[in-house]
């Protein structure tokens, strides 16, 4: 195996303290949560008070001021113990950076402490019912009233901590007729009026990550929840993308490592025909095969993660990376989960719900064939 050059010795002593939390705060009530439809906000403010949250984010606002590749720890870790139900990438890594980049002072002292605490959880909202990837036919409106507050209104679904979300970055359109660019970042927050949260989304996977629907009915936000300049939400979320698309390639390969590890286990101990499944030339070309394609994909994805801390990562080479992995980690599962046998189908085995929360990275970030559709046209192809 080619050694991993990423992580230095303090990498890894916060890998081994954040997966003690994980053992100790996570894994024994991942199972209830799923049942449930949510994690328990608890685990929000346990991982806030630990130091958990926005890892990123500078101290001055209740973050470590660490590189990203702290945040890549904790995504690693959380797969490898399948606890799929934590939204704290989407909150640290997504939300967070938002509002710390885009954000007026006072709307970074408003949010970034508490959010770094657990007191108040982030989310984002650009998907809306008819609309998938295309996030430049967004319907939702904000028009300027009479005192210059925004009246939205509209509708979001699969909103990842939707329900549970204090804080939303709600993307809309503040001037229709401007397509893209007239696209903006609104702050909209639990209580206002008008902003209701629909049912939780009963998912194929992520059974435990709640995933909701938002709606807005004359909502009235005030004009200093804006995020950004008016009209440039569409360019931010262009810039922010190809972390995003990252950090799904991240959780991609470490998962279907993870299935491997876990397959592999179970062909040594698992007898057929009075062998070890692992003993047969099947078992051994396919996991064989398995492991070579996540090697693959993970020296690619550390080098984009060495280019993304250079701040040199293209939107293209994201969308390479994305859809690259998420293929193979489909690929992967569907080969582990077989090799299981009949106990592959069975919920109880952690292969089958990893199978499960692996479908939707295909979908997700942007589908697979919108990431194409983003390199294709990087090599000057299509429109």
């Amino acid at each position: 195996m080619i050694a991993r050059t990423l992580f230095t010795e303090e990498h890894e002593s916060f890998r081994a303290s954040f997966r003690k939390f994980l053992d100790r705060e996570v894994v024994p009530h991942h199972e209830r949560w799923e049942e449930q439809g949510y994690v328990d906000r608890e685990v929000w403010l346990a991982a806030g008070a630990n130091g958990f949250l926005c890892p990123s984010m500078p101290e001055e606002y209740g973050g470590a001021g660490a590189d990203r590749l702290f945040s890549m720890v904790m995504m690693e870790e959380v797969a490898n113990v399948h606890a799929s139900g934590l939204g704290f990438g989407l909150h640290s890594e997504i939300v967070a950076p938002y509002i710390q980049r885009y954000g007026t002072p006072a709307q970074k002292e408003r949010y970034l402490p508490r959010m770094a605490r657990g007191e108040i959880i982030g989310a984002i909202a650009m998907t809306e019912p008819g609309t998938g990837s295309d996030l430049q036919s967004i319907k939702t409106s904000a028009v300027r009233d009479a005192s210059g507050q925004y009246v939205v209104n509209g509708a979001k679904t699969f909103i990842t901590n939707g329900w549970h979300a204090d804080v939303v970055i709600t993307v809309v359109k503040t001037d229709p007729a401007r397509g893209a660019k007239g696209t903006s970042l609104l702050l909209v927050e639990r209580g206002m009026e008008g902003f209701e949260k629909g049912r939780r989304l009963k998912k194929l996977g992520l059974k435990a990550q709640d995933t909701s629907e938002l709606f807005f009915q004359d909502v009235k936000v005030p004009a200093d929840h804006l995020l950004g300049a008016e009209g440039q939400g569409f360019a931010y979320l262009m810039q922010e993308l190809p972390w995003e698309r990252m950090q799904i390639a991240i959780d991609a390969v470490a998962c279907a490592q993870q299935a491997i590890d876990e397959t592999l286990a179970y062909v040594r101990e698992r007898k057929a025909f009075g062998a070890t499944v692992a003993s047969f030339q099947n078992t051994r070309f396919k996991l064989a095969e398995m492991q070579t394609q996540v090697q693959i994909a993970r020296v690619f994805v550390d080098q984009c993660m060495v280019e993304l801390q250079k701040g040199t990562l293209d939107a293209a080479t994201a969308a390479m990376a994305k859809f690259a992995t998420t293929d193979m980690q489909g690929k992967v599962l569907d080969e582990c989960l077989q090799l299981h046998g009949g106990y592959g189908f069975m919920l109880e085995y952690p292969i089958a719900r990893a199978y499960a929360d692996a479908r939707v990275s295909r979908i997700y970030g942007g589908t697979n064939e919108i990431m194409k559709e983003v390199v294709a046209r990087s090599m000057g192809l299509g429109k």
